[in-house]
C-alpha cells in the first residue's frame, strides 16, 4: 500500500524526522499532519509556481507550526542558508517537513546543511540532491561559494 506522502510532488524522505517535497496541496498537508510532522518550513516565494497564500493558516489549523524562509530562485544567499540551518538545528527533536515549489531549493539547502552542519562526506550529501536535480549554474555557484566560506572557518 502506498503512503499518501509518496503522492506528494518530489517527496523525499531524508530521515525519520525530516522529509522534503515540492509544493503540497491542501489535502496533502492533512496527510503530513497525520504522519506526525509538527513543523512545516516553506522555502518558496510568492512568485513560485503553485504558491498558496493561505498556507500558513492551513498548516496552523492542522496543528503544525509554519515558518517561511522565502529564497529567491535567482539569488540564494548565505543568510538564507544560515536561517534554514539554524531552524533545522533548533528543531532537531521534531518531525520537520521542508518544501518549496519543486524541491529544488530545498534539496540544495539540505545538501549544504548535510555538508556544513552535519559533516557528511560529499557522496552521502549529494545523493539526496541528485535524486531531485542537477543544480543549474546559479545554484551550483551558490553551493560552491557557501562551501568555500565555511571551509575557511
Amino acid at each position: 500500500m502506498t503512503s499518501p506522502l509518496q503522492q506528494i510532488q518530489a517527496f523525499l524522505p531524508i530521515s525519520f524526522t525530516l522529509a522534503t517535497s515540492g509544493q503540497p496541496n491542501p489535502e496533502e498537508f492533512t496527510a503530513i499532519a497525520s504522519a506526525g510532522y509538527s513543523l512545516v518550513i516553506n522555502l518558496a516565494t510568492p512568485t513560485s509556481s503553485n504558491w498558496n497564500p493561505d498556507e500558513n493558516i492551513l498548516v496552523e489549523s492542522l496543528g503544525m507550526e509554519y515558518v517561511s524562509i522565502p529564497i529567491d530562485w535567482e539569488y540564494p544567499t548565505l543568510s538564507d542558508f544560515e536561517d534554514f540551518a539554524n531552524l533545522l538545528d533548533e528543531n532537531s527533536e521534531r518531525k520537520v517537513w521542508v518544501h518549496c515549489a519543486k524541491n529544488m531549493r530545498v534539496s540544495g539547502m539540505i545538501y549544504l546543511y548535510h555538508r556544513i552542519r552535519k559533516n557528511y562526506i560529499e557522496e552521502v550529501a549529494r545523493r539526496y540532491l541528485e535524486q531531485i536535480w542537477q543544480p543549474n549554474e546559479i545554484w551550483q555557484n551558490f553551493i560552491e561559494a557557501t562551501l568555500m566560506l565555511y571551509a575557511d572557518e
